[in-house]
């Protein structure tokens, strides 16, 4: 795979055997034996990660919150240092320029955790935006790793491998939050957040350092029945979580109503960018009485649909496109995601996707498709 970008990571991956695949211009391992196996290990032990590819843009300055309310649709000020929150990044109409996690480190200082493909994009944008504030933009990309461990043993694995007295940072850090840890010698930061429905958590830490941590959470995750996991495995389980990916279920040219994200945070005081827009969006019922929404659909059988096959009404009525779709392999038939006309957005609407031809029946359900609470193979 000429030209392609490489994580710190990726003599690691060759040493396990994976299979590659171009990830938004990067060598990405998409699975290392069977993505089935490795969507299982998630769900009932746990998988491991590398998300190296992700984007990590520092915020810094007096106005650093400030600035952040009228770069991004949600309430970043509101969240308290070593917590999270999940937002967006519009263009002036409204578009979904990218979905992010920014994490507060300090009253000052905010991490903001861009997807790969956008990564370049978004500190563009900020450093853009960011002209008229007292802040300073720092595009931390290039210098730093994340691997992720998600699943029910992912605490336990965690908790392993940090000093006696951080287990309990590990073991009461709270959901969308953050802390330091230490895990051979190496600070690091840990935050409870994940993309696969399960518990989970997320390490950053310097690109020299990471394949040192990645063999450490081999080691001591084997008895906890950790398995190495790729690209493929992660979006199914993303997608029975019922979790947007961006490129698919978001783009510029949707808006956050249209996707049903409630994170726009209208009560805010600043003029953020895309305000008058989603403002007029939301008075003229986009997503809800006009338009389209985004929807979760499952069928009965295991034949999915994939992105781009067009949802249909029971006349044959064109109404709508998949976004993704997957077998589940937890749940043992197909789901998928997909806009639809408002008129078709309630669930139990019966409809029909049209896959190579044949008109395969879907019921429109509110996803996740996937709780943690349920057992795998249910």
């Amino acid at each position: 795979m000429p030209d392609l970008k490489e994580t710190a990571l990726a003599a690691e991956h060759e040493a396990l055997g994976a299979s590659f695949t171009d990830f938004g211009g990067w060598r990405m391992p998409l699975k290392y034996s069977s993505e089935l196996e490795e969507h299982r290990a998630v769900r009932s032990a746990a998988g491991m990660f590398d998300l190296s590819h992700m984007g990590e843009v520092r915020v810094i300055g007096a106005e650093a919150a400030t600035f952040l309310n009228t770069a991004l649709v949600g309430n970043l000020a509101k969240i308290e240092p070593g917590k999270a929150k999940y937002s967006l990044i519009c263009t002036a109409d409204g578009g979904i320029i990218d979905d992010l996690i920014t994490y507060r480190i300090g009253e000052q200082e905010y991490l903001v955790i861009p997807n790969a493909a956008n990564r370049e994009v978004v500190a563009a944008a900020l450093t853009e935006r960011a002209a008229d504030f007292d802040v300073e933009i720092w595009d931390e990309s290039e210098g730093i790793s994340l691997i992720a461990v998600q699943g029910p043993a992912s605490a336990a694995i965690v908790s392993s491998l940090v000093r006696a007295h951080e287990i309990d940072l590990v073991e009461n850090l709270s959901y969308y939050a953050h802390t330091t840890v230490t895990i051979g010698g190496q600070e690091i930061l840990l935050a409870r957040t994940g993309y696969t429905g399960e518990d989970g958590f997320e390490l950053y830490l310097p690109h020299d350092k990471a394949g040192a941590l990645w063999r450490a959470l081999l080691e001591g995750g084997s008895d906890f029945g950790l398995t190495p996991c790729g690209l493929a495995c992660r979006d199914s389980l993303r997608l029975e979580a019922g979790m947007p990916l961006y490129g698919n279920e978001l783009t510029t040219s949707r808006k956050p109503q249209e996707a049903g994200l409630p994170v726009v945070a209208f009560s805010k005081e600043e003029d953020f960018i895309g305000r008058a827009a989603l403002e007029q969006a939301k008075a003229a019922g986009v997503g809800k009485t006009t338009g389209q929404r985004l929807v979760g659909l499952k069928a009965s059988g295991k034949r999915a649909a994939r992105k781009g096959h067009v949802i249909q009404n029971l006349e044959g009525a064109p109404i709508g496109e998949i976004t993704s779709g997957v077998p589940s392999p937890t749940l043992g038939h197909a789901i998928a995601m997909g806009y639809v006309d408002v008129a078709y957005v309630e669930p139990g609407t019966e409809l029909h996707v049209d896959v190579r031809g044949k008109p395969i029946p879907f019921e429109v359900t509110k996803p996740p498709f996937y709780r943690r609470e349920q057992a795998s193979g249910t």
